[in-house]
Formats: structure tokens, sequence, C-alpha cells
């Protein structure tokens, strides 16, 4: 099925242009969704007779809601585009998966060269936090994947990747499970694990002792190891046989030294949610 949420490879907008997102659109959009595609059933046709090799392309544009910076209790709404394009056992760029460029190309096990971008945290976004913590810089970061189709509708696969321009490491462990169609409702579920080294965990978590002082906590200094775990539900409601609205759900709990961090326990929250909605046009 089409994917969609991608919280770190997204560009964001200026503030100026945020917009709110609620519980009662995402249900309006979802509801205009499903009566267009009644209406454009006939339209649609059988997907699965396409040719699995053809190279494709998706583009869209839509809304996210997500925490205002990494284990932030309070949440932004940003305008997101949607890019999704694959040219299987080749090169695949989309909005979930960074960049990956498959050097195996087996029927079975891919793998090769993976690249994303990491957001870091802006001052705007930190609340009380604001010029008492620092500004992070996104960074790109480029590693390695792996990835197991299991079966028609399961995959498994990690990926490890570096800054380019830092130390910070990163570790994904993840699974896709694509669900039976509901009428014409495509939908999956999605499991994530991540780990960072210390200088990732640091620059994200820790608390230097000068910011420790204002700040009124203890400094802290966070090892290697388990930082978030994650579950993504995925729907995509065709409405046309070209058009469709995609709709990505995340419940994930920061682990490990990155949820005893102060900055959690005082100032923000273990829980991470967000939830994006985006129309999407398939070439």
């Amino acid at each position: 099925m089409p994917h969609f949420a991608l919280p770190d490879f997204l560009p964001r907008t200026s503030p100026n242009n945020r917009v709110q997102l609620s519980a009662g659109f995402l249900s309006a959009c979802l509801l205009a969704g499903l009566c267009w595609s009644s209406g454009s059933r006939a339209d649609t046709g059988d997907n699965t007779a396409t040719d699995p090799n053809a190279i494709t392309l998706a583009l869209g544009a839509g809304i996210e809601r997500l925490p205002s910076f990494p284990g932030g209790k309070t949440h932004r709404n940003e305008s997101i585009p949607y890019v999704d394009f694959e040219w299987p056992d080749h090169v695949s760029l989309s909005t979930l998966d960074g960049l990956q460029v498959d050097l195996i190309g087996g029927t079975v096990l891919h793998g090769g060269l993976f690249g994303d971008y990491q957001w870091g945290r802006d001052s705007e976004d930190l609340g009380i936090l604001r010029g008492k913590i620092n500004s992070l810089s996104p960074r790109l970061t480029t590693g390695g994947y792996l990835e197991w189709q299991l079966s028609k509708t399961i995959d498994v696969g990690t990926n490890l990747s570096h800054d380019i321009n830092g130390a910070g490491e990163y570790l994904q462990v993840y699974a896709e499970w694509d669900l039976p169609k509901i009428w014409l409702l495509e939908h999956s579920f999605e499991v994530h694990w991540q780990a960072m080294n210390a200088p990732a965990a640091n620059r994200f978590f820790g608390i230097t002792p000068s910011q420790a002082s204002v700040l009124n906590v203890p400094a802290w200094h966070p090892g290697a190891g388990s930082q978030l775990a994650s579950l993504e539900y995925d729907l995509f409601v065709p409405t046309s046989r070209h058009t469709g609205v995609a709709l990505a759900l995340t419940y994930g709990r920061l682990l490990g030294n990155a949820a005893d961090s102060p900055l959690i326990t005082r100032f923000g929250s273990r829980t991470q949610i967000s939830e994006a909605l985006a129309f999407v046009y398939h070439f």
C-alpha cells in the first residue's frame, strides 16, 4: 500500500504557515474520501494486475501533527509534501523510507545504500525551554539497509546510519504487515524500534551542568541504547484510479536513557503521538 508518514524526512514550514489539525478535520476528510470512493468505484480498476516491476510515482500534499521536538509533550502542525518514487530492485525515495539504493535486488532479500534526513529542534518549538537548552540544526544521515520479504504481506528490515556532519549513529529495526483489504480500503501496521549511540543520545536528550543549573535538574549524560519504539497504522482510501486520501497514526514510547532524561520526565513526555493526512495522486 502507499506509504505516508515520515516525521524525520519532511521539509518544515515556517511557523507562520502552520495550520491547525483536529480529530474532527481528520474524520471529515476520511468521510469525504469514503463517499468519493463509493462514487468512483468503477474507475479504480484492479491494481493487482499492474506490472510489479514498473516504475511508480506518487505525489501529494497534506498536514501532519507531531511532537514539537523529540520528547516534547506539546505538538506542532505542519503542512507537508508526499513523495513516493519506486524503481523496483533499483532505487526508491519516499517520505517514509528515505532514499534506498538496492544493490542486491533479490526476490526475497534487498539491501544497499540508505539515506535520510534527521531533524533537530527549533528554538520556537521549545516553549519554556527556549533559551535554556540548545536548538539543534538538521543533519543528513547515510548508511546501509537490509530488508527481507517474508511473504507477500510481511516485510522486516533494518538500517544503520551515521550523521554526515556529526558523530551520531542510528540503528532501526522495523516490520510491516499489509492487512487484508476492506472493500477498497488498503491498510497496514508497522512496528519500529530505534537505538542511537552516546553522541546522538547526548545531542537530543543530554543536559550539561550549566543547563542543569538553569533548569534546576540534574545533569544528564545518556549512553548508547534504545531510544524509541512505535506502532503505526496506515490507511489509504482511493478516490479514483489515480487519487486517494492517505492517513497515518503513530503511537511511540521513548525508552532507556532517553525516557529517563529530565528533559522528558520534567518538561516532556515519554509518549510520542503523531497524525498525518494527505491527498495523493498516482501517476
